[in-house]
């Protein structure tokens, strides 16, 4: 006997859930499906990604339906497009032996008159994302005004994203009467909020604890200087051959680079972020599935619709900005009763992050070694003497082992051994033979962030046609961060001064890397007082030129001014402003003793 049938569930979702495989309800629908099912109430289920919430929403919605009327009964909100659909595409499978049951997608990069057209033909079910949901409300394109259902999934991320007043715009347009039905991963403030605005006396469900991960994986973080941050990607995959994983980055801009570099490297890897159509994130995502990509390095809001059972590893290249989302990220492996692993990528200013997250996840890291050259050539040796173990044999070279055998026949077994395996040892001794090792300690730190917010110096000012306006415009768009994000802009003739939170500094060093501007390098680096006056004149100087230092002199005696650049002289708000002053004052004293 199915154990979904003591759940109280219909025969036409029962044959459907048998036609899928799935034989045992995970937590989360053995505790939510019966209460939905018996009950006329609103819920909030606290589940982690990856526990089966679809189906614990899904197989009650589908039986409350009723399929004979065209009408639209229910509403489903999730934050992203991939997911709206991995969500559509579920329902109609639970759905598919009530054959009048439709269940329509609605979402932003598609055809709207379409998606408005297949509403009008009559869906029970609309799956649709806040932004487009609230587009077709405004155009009279889709009625919820009878509907008894809505859901809101991966509410806290919705939240992330900040569709706050789109939500609550979309649930005005809803009955009163309405059964709301919450899922979420974690319980932000926020998403209390939205329980306690809309919803009437909800059951609450929680699977495991509040905002903790997952026990099916484990938490590693790794101790490397920023720099050395994407080779500490690179070794990290090679020492797991058989890595299939998701790569998180903090901007659409950082996962597009890391992509690229990783894939001029030899690695099968593509880029999911916000700014790609939705033909090329399905192309993406359909390689992904199918194992063509070993390594997709997303942002957080494109990875919500990723719904793959086998991802080996979470690397976390960049922390996320709010440390709840780390809950999400490491939700995308340890899926379906597999293991996996989380790894963290972080330099010394970030350390105290971990404790942060390790306090919400209930979880403790593990610190580890960025694995050196000869542990990778190994790790590489052994897995490739496993797969030719594994191989099958192809008895269609049979007819050519004669010609084979006579032009191997002066090499002993233990020669063709060492032969075969240099092929593919030598490119990992060549490339690992002479690697540095890139713990935080023998790679050399750079200086601490201070508590607060950090300041920065930049090597372009008024001599680059910049006013403290346009330079901070321009930091903004290039960091993609708030307006208020970069704050106490103070220009200069070839140089500026800038401050960001003290959150913002990985990210702000990370991006002016190799940055370039019309043609010359950008170096940002973090101001530190008490530097030398001699070391201030000789980064002016330096203007363009790339630098590896991570700290400058921001004191408040203006070193920078006591060289007499004509660029200094024109800049009125420069360190010789009151020299400057104080000569036209001896000037006008010599003209009156004159008169």
């Amino acid at each position: 006997m199915n154990a979904f049938q003591k759940l109280g569930l219909d025969t036409d979702v029962l044959q459907a859930i048998n036609d899928m495989g799935f034989e045992t309800p995970s937590e989360v629908q053995d505790k939510s499906i019966p209460i939905l099912l018996a009950q006329e109430t609103d819920l909030v289920a606290l589940a982690q990604t990856g526990t089966g919430k679809t189906a614990a929403f899904g197989f009650p919605l589908i039986q409350k339906i009723d399929s004979n009327s065209k009408k639209t009964q229910a509403l489903i909100l999730s934050p992203t497009r991939e997911l709206c659909l991995q969500i559509t595409n579920e329902l109609k499978n639970y759905s598919k032996y009530k054959r009048s049951l439709n269940v329509v997608a609605v979402y932003g990069g598609a055809s709207i008159t379409e998606q408005a057209r297949s509403i009008e033909r009559g869906a029970q079910i609309i799956v649709a994302t806040p932004g487009r949901m609230q587009d077709m409300i405004r155009r009279k394109l889709a009625n919820i005004s009878s509907i008894g259902y809505c859901v809101l999934d991966e509410a806290d991320e919705m939240l992330n994203m900040g569709f706050y007043e789109d939500i609550k715009s979309i649930l005005s347009h809803t009955p009163k009467e309405k059964k709301t039905w919450l899922f979420s991963a974690t319980m932000p403030k926020e998403v209390a909020k939205i329980a306690s605005k809309f919803m009437n006396n909800p059951v609450e469900i929680t699977v495991g604890s509040k905002n903790t991960g997952t026990a099916n994986v484990s938490h590693e973080y790794y101790l490397v200087n920023h720099r050395n941050r994407y080779d500490a990607l690179k070794r990290l995959a090679d020492a797991n051959p058989d890595i299939f994983s998701v790569i998180f980055c903090r901007t659409k801009r950082d996962t597009q680079k890391v992509a690229e570099k990783l894939i001029e490297d030899g690695y099968n890897a593509a880029a999911l972020h916000g700014d790609l159509s939705q033909n090329q994130r399905d192309l993406v995502m359909k390689s992904f599935r199918t194992r063509q990509i070993q390594m997709l390095v997303a942002t957080d809001v494109a990875a919500r619709g990723i719904d793959v059972d086998d991802i080996t590893h979470v690397i976390n290249y960049q922390l996320p900005d709010e440390i709840e989302t780390y809950t999400h990220r490491s939700g995308r492996t340890g899926r379906a009763g597999k293991n996996g692993v989380s790894m963290v990528i972080i330099s010394k200013s970030e350390v105290r992050k971990i404790r942060t997250i390790e306090k919400i996840i209930q979880q403790k890291f593990e610190q580890k070694e960025i694995p050196d050259g000869k542990e990778i050539c190994k790790i590489q040796l052994f897995h490739l003497a496993n797969d030719i173990k594994k191989t099958e044999i192809n008895h269609d070279i049979d007819p050519y082992l004669p010609t084979i055998n006579e032009a191997l026949e002066e090499f002993t077994k233990e020669e063709l051994i060492k032969k075969f395996f240099s092929v593919e040892f030598t490119r990992f001794f060549n490339y690992y033979q002479k690697a540095p090792d890139l713990s935080s300690e023998s790679a050399g730190g750079r200086p601490e962030v201070s508590e607060g917010n950090t300041r920065y110096f930049i090597n372009v000012g008024s001599k680059d046609s910049f006013d403290w306006q346009s330079l901070k415009d321009f930091l903004k768009e290039v960091l993609n961060l708030g307006r208020d994000d970069v704050f106490k802009v103070d220009v200069k003739g070839s140089f500026s001064f800038f401050n960001t939170d003290e959150k913002h500094a990985e990210l702000v060093l990370g991006t002016f890397t190799e940055f370039q501007h019309q043609g010359r390098f950008i170096n940002v680096e973090i101001t530190k007082d008490q530097k030398s006056e001699k070391k201030g004149r000789r980064r002016e100087r330096g203007g363009g030129r790339k630098n590896n230092s991570r700290s400058f002199d921001d004191s408040k005696n203006g070193s920078f001014g006591k060289r007499k650049r004509s660029s200094d002289r024109n800049d009125k708000k420069g360190g010789r402003k009151g020299s400057r002053n104080k000569n036209i004052e001896n000037s006008l004293k010599r003209r009156r003793s004159k008169a």
